[in-house]
């Protein structure tokens, strides 16, 4: 169907857990009812995900996001059992979240609610925390982290950069279709401080290869001269915020906050979309987290600017 690697990958992954269940308790998933699914979503909502356990004040349960998912797979594998005539329907029901209504068959609400949660972003604080960290980090981790926030840049954008991508005179990237999450290639800025740290990483890199194609290299004994791989930068995001003791810090949060500064700096939603490489300014929306003191003070500058009109068009009276 043309989908990334990595949602591909991610569905195995769901499907491989839901099939895993059904083996625990002498289920098939030929035979799973409707009853068999809402138990599935039960004992997933009730579970504690590795990530939580890392994170301070978190509940047990996957995210809503990982439920939909997970559920999501175990709907296109019953849709592919009922076409190969292995059973004649998907217990699995699909639809919108219609309040009042059953989560199979005709009726329209889906078995999960969809929410949508406001990204978590740090704080100035936590920022200077986190870059002071990652001064401890060899150059080219710095660089990568320089350049997932000044590009707003996805973990598989930043890790499949090459060397081609670059066009330092002008501090733009390239980012390639094929890389992108949603096919869709875009060329974005890179500040002056990336720029010198890509100028003290390429003598680096070319003491690891002369040759072209992957930006980041591998310096590790096990894969020296090798690019590095997304669940090596991980590796790395992780280690960062245990090290600033910001463990909310992921690969992904650097974009949330590039993109919210943006907003900060009063950039049309439409710009910000093309920036982040969206094809939709409804997920940009998600993206961008103005907390309640930006709200007030843009709310209070806007009454100030209305008032002072209504006063100037009162100074009409006493003509």
């Amino acid at each position: 169907m043309g989908l990334a690697p990595n949602t591909v990958e991610a569905y195995a992954r769901a499907l491989e857990d839901y099939l895993n269940y059904c083996a625990g308790r002498d289920l098939t998933a030929v035979g799973a009812s409707r009853e068999d699914i809402a138990t599935y979503v039960r004992d997933l909502a009730t579970r504690t995900s590795r990530r939580s356990l890392n994170v301070r004040d978190s509940v047990a349960g996957l995210s809503n996001a990982t439920l939909r998912q997970r559920l999501t797979a175990v709907r296109l594998y019953h849709d592919y059992l009922v076409e190969e005539g292995l059973r004649p329907t998907n217990p699995v029901g699909r639809g919108s979240d219609t309040p009042g209504k059953g989560f199979a068959g005709a009726r329209n609400r889906g078995l999960i609610l969809h929410f949508h949660k406001l990204p978590w972003i740090p704080n100035d604080e936590q920022w200077r925390a986190i870059i002071e960290a990652a001064r401890q980090l060899p150059i080219r981790s710095r660089l990568m982290l320089a350049l997932s926030y000044d590009s707003a840049l996805r973990r598989e954008e930043l890790c499949s950069l090459k060397t081609d991508d670059i066009d330092p005179a002008h501090r733009l990237l390239q980012i390639r279709a094929e890389t992108t999450k949603n096919r869709q290639s875009r060329v974005v800025p890179y500040s002056e401080p990336s720029s010198d740290l890509l100028g003290a990483y390429l003598p680096q890199r070319r003491e690891l290869t002369r040759g072209r194609g992957r930006l980041f290299i591998s310096e590790s004994c096990r894969n020296l001269g090798r690019p590095i791989s997304i669940w090596t930068w991980s590796k790395v995001v992780r280690a960062l915020a245990s090290r600033s003791d910001i463990p909310q810090f992921s690969t992904h949060t650097p974009r949330h906050l590039r993109l919210t500064d943006l907003a900060r700096s009063d950039w049309d939603i439409h710009e910000i979309a093309t920036f982040a490489g969206h094809r939709s300014i409804q997920s940009t929306l998600l993206y961008i987290h103005l907390n309640g003191r930006e709200l007030t003070q843009k709310i209070a500058r806007g009454m100030a600017e209305i008032h002072a009109w209504r006063i100037k068009m009162l100074e009409g009276l006493l003509k």
